[in-house]
């Protein structure tokens, strides 16, 4: 049977970590988190919290993932640790909820920045007579959802041909975001309207509370989201041993450093309740200093991102389901290697196509990613309480990496997620209970495919 290559370099697999992270979340979430702790001081602790639980993510993960080089990552991991049940769980959960979610998330993003230079793609395009839509009312499709899955079955058709182009799309449209934001962050710092008071007088109306503040991490969460992406690509990573780790703990840093000088910059030109006011923060600290120009520019940095985002979550989700059915626990189309570019090509397609199919279903951009984070941390917290179950299952693995300040960061890790899965639960019933309700349905798919094995 054909195998994957090990195409992806060091720079490709960081690439893979930071441009799939930073996408459109540092662009949209301040705002969700001003309106759930209204002081700046909260907001830039929730983004520390936010930050060093994804490290303390990545530094377990790191040794999984040298211990364990192949393509799926947790699929793997958690097959490992538990057994098939919960590899599958996961690997249908990435499929249906979790990875695809992330995939519409960024892809409607990417058409609210667009929309900021052509409005009319907000107009609806089809009314579905179908009680689907919010509050149980028909259906409604826009034009920027149409466009929406395009880009979707763009960038999989890009991918399809072969893992170093893909790779090499997300090293160069990674750099040329970094710098885009960069100088986001330099133009802020340095403005003439802005003012240190902002930081300690200006205060937001908010919910607060515990509630609020896992509200708030929630958004830094899913802003943080897509550290773990470059494990499920480990298969295709050269020297992964030692590349993998590298780019796990760096590329984590890196964002969680950019995230909080954005965060510094948008609090110094706009005051709290500018920033709970505004959808669009860095566009509105733009247009404060530079005028329409400024803002325009935030658009364009912003839709570049979360192209970045959009190929990188792409290219490294479609490796889970290809992963599964390698295992014989999922379609079997989908173990297929192409024989030329050497890429999964039915799994990414698969992947794309449900993912357009939640673009026009689920609803809008702040639904998606509640859904997401809650399906994902119930599973990164399994997989990192994995480093634990496999150092006693399995003493004899061969680990090039092990995780910094074992066992207390992998258990604080774990200790961290349970809350937040359980603060998501309440705080958002609806779209934790459709995460819910797709992990459960793949249970007798489970037991079909179970009962198929040799």
């Amino acid at each position: 049977m054909k195998e994957l290559r090990r195409e992806l370099g060091r720079w490709s697999a960081a690439s893979i970590v930071v441009g799939t992270v930073i996408g459109s979340g540092i662009f949209l979430v301040p705002r969700d988190m001003a309106l759930a702790l209204g002081s700046p001081d909260w907001i830039f602790l929730v983004w520390v919290v936010g930050g060093l639980l994804s490290l303390s993510g990545a530094l377990s993960y790191a040794e999984l993932s040298a211990a364990m080089p192949g393509a799926g990552g947790e699929y793997v991991y958690l097959r490992e640790a538990y057994g098939p049940f919960w590899s599958f769980t996961y690997g249908w959960t990435q499929m249906w909820v979790a990875k695809s979610g992330s995939i519409a998330t960024l892809a409607a993003a990417f058409f609210d920045y667009y929309a900021n230079f052509y409005p009319g793609i907000q107009g609806v395009a089809y009314t579905l007579p179908i009680p689907i839509g919010t509050g149980g009312a028909p259906l409604q499709i826009h034009y920027a959802q149409l466009l929406a899955v395009g880009l979707i079955l763009l960038l999989g058709g890009v991918n399809f041909f072969g893992v170093r182009l893909g790779g090499n799309i997300q090293v160069a449209v990674t750099a040329l975001k970094l710098g885009l934001i960069f100088f986001i962050i330099a133009a802020g710092l340095a403005a003439g309207a802005g003012s240190l008071a902002n930081f300690g007088t200006s205060e937001a109306s908010a919910a607060g509370g515990v509630a609020g503040f896992f509200a708030a991490l929630v958004a830094a969460l899913w802003a943080y989201d897509g550290w773990n992406n470059v494990t499920m690509v480990a298969g295709e990573v050269k020297e992964p041993q030692r590349n993998l780790p590298m780019a796990l703990i760096w590329g984590t840093g890196a964002v969680m450093a950019i995230y909080l000088l954005a965060n510094l910059a948008y609090f110094y030109v706009l005051s709290a309740p500018e920033v709970a006011g505004s959808p669009r923060v860095a566009a509105e600290m733009m247009n404060k200093i530079l005028g329409r120009p400024g803002a325009n520019a935030v658009s364009i940095a912003a839709m570049i991102s979360i192209f970045a985002a959009l190929n990188g979550s792409i290219l490294s989700g479609s490796r889970v389901p290809y992963a599964m059915a390698r295992d014989r626990f999922f379609f079997n189309a989908m173990s297929g290697v192409h024989p030329v570019y050497g890429t999964p090509a039915m799994a990414i397609f698969a992947m794309s196509a449900w993912a357009g199919v939640l673009v026009l279903t689920v609803g809008g951009y702040q639904q998606l990613f509640t859904s997401v984070i809650f399906a994902s941390w119930v599973l990164y917290g399994m997989t990192t309480a994995g480093v634990i179950v496999l150092r006693r299952k399995r003493p004899d693995l061969p680990r090039p990496y092990r995780t910094l300040g074992y066992p207390v960061v992998p258990i604080l890790f774990v200790i961290v997620a349970a809350c937040l899965v359980v603060s998501t639960l309440i705080a958002s019933p609806r779209e934790s209970a459709l995460g819910l309700i797709f992990i459960a349905l793949g249970i007798p798919f489970y037991r079909h495919w179970r009962s198929r094995q040799p």
